[in-house]
């Protein structure tokens, strides 16, 4: 069978691949077309398009970019009737996909969506469409389910989360450079230009006030060094490229942007700070739709309490970063987040995710295509 795959992000890539090696399993003839990054590009070396090239982050830098935007959804329609799969898979990345899922609905194809949109964060008026051009949704946090059922009669399957099972194959090792010390201190900006820009500079300002402590930059596998040498010039860093899951194991502190690496860091029990900035526009925008949510990273939404710091715009400058890290460093800090992360595995379910949501996807298809389509 035919998959046609959008994942919008570098997690969305690492997700999506766990998906396709999956289905591979389970549909020998299986034929996939993807918009992703690097690592679904290696399982199907079929990339209609990298998500450095149509990822875009805050409401200005979409507005920016909205002629590109637009030239993209125009593309992804021509593509997918040119593959003509037998199923679209949506991998988070709302703002594309739920376009093009209304389109692909009302063109006789099947929606399938793997990690919802946060709607119970904000534009819950999504649901409307998603009731309407969302074939099946695949949730992988677990109060997603009971909000989608109780709160909009919606019944979505939870498949767990599928960093659980991320971290846990991930070779125990260390890095033969040698460059994590004992006393390491982890900056993961970011994967995105946009986040990379704001969030740098700020993380950098405190190395010299640690000099105990070495520093190293998480470099996204979708970046180039280049982009990192630019800021670190005057600070004394490491860069290491696409060996995250090596660092977060070995490091004894992380500072890390909003986003899905703030759940990475605590499945390895790293204690963390969590910044995010972006345009004051954005910034004001977000703040005004964004209701009745009292965190961020997804550690402290999953936990429902604060267990990690959160620095968030003019938050997140050099003296509150290093009052708080100072914080998380010290004995007590240590031990009070462990056990709160502990809680948080927890809370996330069983492993398998991946499997589970293959599973799912291809037995409906087997389902749909009984005695009409060959696979």
């Amino acid at each position: 069978m035919k998959y046609y795959i959008i994942a919008g992000e570098a997690s969305g890539d690492l997700h999506g691949s766990n998906l396709i090696k999956e289905l591979k399993k389970l549909d020998k003839n299986a034929h996939f077309r993807c918009w992703g990054g690097d690592l679904m590009n290696i399982e199907t070396n079929n990339l209609a398009k990298h998500h450095k090239d149509y990822s875009y982050m805050g409401f200005l830098e979409v507005f920016l970019n909205l002629y590109s935007i637009i030239k993209n959804i125009s593309f992804c329609k021509s593509d997918i009737l040119n593959f003509n799969p037998d199923i679209i898979i949506y991998i988070d990345f709302p703002g594309f996909n739920l376009r093009i899922a209304e389109w692909a609905k009302n063109n006789g194809f099947k929606n399938h969506y793997y990690i919802s949109p946060q709607i119970w964060a904000w534009k819950e008026s999504r649901i409307k469409l998603i009731k309407k051009v969302v074939d099946k949704m695949y949730v992988i946090l677990p109060f997603e389910k009971d909000y989608y059922k109780k709160t909009h009669n919606l019944d979505v399957s939870f498949v767990g989360h599928p960093l659980l099972d991320e971290v846990k194959k991930s070779s125990i090792s260390k890095l033969e450079n040698k460059l994590v010390k004992e006393k390491t201190i982890l900056l993961l900006p970011g994967s995105r230009d946009q986040e990379i820009k704001k969030m740098l500079p700020v993380m950098l300002k405190i190395v010299p006030e640690f000099k105990d402590y070495n520093f190293i930059i998480g470099a996204a596998p979708s970046q180039s060094l280049g982009l990192y040498k630019n800021y670190v010039k005057n600070y004394n860093v490491e860069i290491i490229h696409n060996k995250t899951y090596d660092l977060l194991r070995n490091c004894t502190a992380a500072i890390v942007t909003s986003g899905t690496a703030t759940l990475e860091t605590a499945l390895f029990k790293v204690p963390q700070i969590v910044c995010y900035k972006s345009s004051w526009i954005s910034y004001f925008i977000g703040k005004n739709l964004i209701k009745n949510l009292k965190y961020i990273s997804l550690v402290n939404l999953i936990a429902n309490k604060l267990i990690v710091p959160e620095l968030i715009q003019s938050e997140c400058s050099k003296e509150n970063l290093i009052k708080n890290l100072k914080i998380i460093l010290n004995k007590k800090g240590k031990a009070e987040i462990n056990e709160n992360y502990n809680e948080l595995e927890n809370i996330l379910g069983g492993s398998g995710a991946s499997n589970k949501t293959a599973k799912l996807i291809y037995n409906y298809l087997v389902e749909e295509n009984s005695g009409t389509k060959d696979s």
